[in-house]
């Protein structure tokens, strides 16, 4: 079934926008890979990004500090230990340093980078992961449980490993009998949903190694699928109907002969690859070869799959890497960041939730997947399950100081005339003393509560000073922690408000 677009509803994710960095923050003069194979190219953490380049005689990758900008130089150190070309890489998700890496070799390499990236050129892996017969062409890294990576090659066989160990712990020879798609854990890692060129849609447990599910034909067309796992269970395809149409299809795990939701795009023969982010339950969709990045929220009420909008640019993706949220920019209301691949060059793209209060943004950050690691190996592969641990990101924010934010005030009035998209003049003020409820409040907490602390740093009681100092921060910080209380309150009002009226709206009132 297909859904319309035009419901008006709401979400606090309808305004999301994207936005390229400029120039001057891009990296430019990265050979991006040419190679055949629809795999991101691309992959990024906190600390890094890793991109896969053309390489003459092997296989390479590219790790730099994810902070670089401006031009690489060709003499720039790789990571090139592979004998052919490389087609997938993956950082850990519980350690920032450690990145797979699979090839047209037969082999998967797990590289250690330094941090600050690499001095040198790498060659010696720290393990080196052999029990392919064919190019080995995806990786998945288990969610929760420490040191496990799932491979999956051309040969239609999935491996588990205990890279601590380096030992091939399950295989799966038998669950496909062509070409493997993708593979993607659930939440807890207790099974993979896998999309095969048979066109079947397959739920395995891969400890026990036996297929749970199958649903046949997910989609009609013979062109490549993907699937993910969502955080609730329901699993997330994309794929081309028989007239050749890109589709995404929403389908519950429980009951899978018919999907929930079916959505048609476009006639494109980009292969759609998937990004989720279940902290907000938003679904980025990039086609290779496309100019446009679109975004979905997966909600449960009916048609399940909103359209929220597109990002569209001028260049073509050659792929893309999805920054992890721990490294997002909470402070600026950044939920999602892409690094878009071009034939040269490498451009960040923030996802941004369009916020005035300068306060942190608890309902857009709920608490994300840290890098502690629920289980380890011998537990997980013992039979025990735990979803990821979470932690919170508010300690990435960074609340903006009063004198800070006098400048800011005062720099709009001076360059107004220069910046148009600066935001009006008259207002800027008022945004930056009173985004916060009740105003008064915050006008006290921001005027007021100043005043003693440049007092005592001009007294000379220097013994008082710190006391003084001491009992202000407290003051201001129980004052904050107020605000914040009272905010919360007022956003969940005006939430419920909404939804109210959404349901007046629609007539169910």
């Amino acid at each position: 079934m297909s859904f319309r677009r035009g419901v008006v509803r709401q979400s606090k994710f309808r305004h999301v926008f994207a936005q390229a960095w400029k120039a001057e923050h891009c990296i430019d003069d990265v050979r991006v890979s040419r190679v055949t194979w629809d795999s991101p190219l691309c992959a990024v953490n906190p600390k890094f990004i890793a991109v896969i380049i053309e390489a003459g005689g092997g296989g390479a990758f590219l790790v730099v500090p994810i902070n670089k900008s401006g031009r690489i130089d060709q003499s720039c150190p790789t990571v090139c230990g592979h004998a052919a070309p490389v087609l997938d890489i993956q950082w850990s998700p519980h350690d920032d340093n450690i990145i797979a890496s699979a090839s047209e070799d037969y082999t998967v390499k797990v590289w250690q980078i330094p941090d600050g990236g690499l001095t040198s050129p790498m060659t010696e892996a720290i393990v080196t992961l052999e029990g392919h017969s064919k190019r080995v062409g995806i990786l998945a890294w288990h969610p929760s449980a420490f040191n496990i990576l799932l491979t999956a090659g051309c040969d239609n066989v999935i491996c588990v490993w205990n890279v601590g160990t380096g030992e091939l712990v399950y295989q799966l020879s038998d669950a496909h009998p062509d070409l493997i798609y993708s593979v993607s854990w659930n939440k807890d890692g207790s099974a993979v949903c896998t999309v095969c060129k048979d066109k079947a849609l397959r739920i395995i447990d891969p400890r026990r190694g036996t297929v749970l599910k199958v649903r046949e034909k997910v989609h009609d067309g013979t062109r490549p699928m993907r699937a993910v796992f969502l955080s609730d269970g329901k699993i997330l395809t994309t794929g081309f109907s028989r007239m050749s149409e890109r589709q995404l299809a929403l389908w519950d795990m429980k009951d899978l002969s018919e999907p929930m939701a079916v959505q048609e795009m476009d006639t494109s023969n980009g292969v759609l690859l998937p990004f989720y982010d279940p902290d907000t339950n938003m679904v980025y969709l990039c086609g290779k070869g496309d100019c446009t990045i679109r975004y979905f929220e997966v909600t449960d009420e009916s048609p399940y799959v909103h359209f929220l909008s597109l990002y569209s640019s001028k260049e073509p993706q050659r792929g893309a890497g999805f920054l992890s949220k721990r490294g997002v920019d909470v402070n600026k209301c950044e939920i999602a960041r892409f690094y878009k691949l071009h034939e040269r060059k490498v451009e960040p793209i923030s996802m941004t939730v369009p916020r005035k209060s300068d306060l942190f943004q608890g309902d857009l950050y709920p608490d994300t997947a840290g890098l502690e690691p629920a289980l380890l190996a011998d537990e997980w592969i013992a039979g025990q399950d735990a979803p990821p641990l979470l932690v919170s990101l508010s300690s990435g924010y960074t609340a903006p100081p009063s004198k800070h934010r006098d400048t800011h005030r005062s720099k709009p009035k001076l360059t107004s005339q220069d910046s148009g998209a600066g935001g009006a003049p008259p207002s800027a003020g008022n945004v930056a003393s009173s985004t916060s409820t009740p105003a008064t409040a915050a006008k006290e907490a921001e005027e007021e509560v100043p005043q003693p602390r440049v007092a005592t740093r001009e007294t000379d009681g220097n013994a008082e000073r710190p006391k003084k100092e001491d009992d202000v921060l407290t003051e201001l910080l129980a004052e904050m922690k107020a605000l914040r209380a009272v905010v919360l309150a007022q956003s969940q009002r005006i939430e419920l408000l909404e939804r109210q009226l959404a349901r007046i709206e629609d007539g169910d009132v």
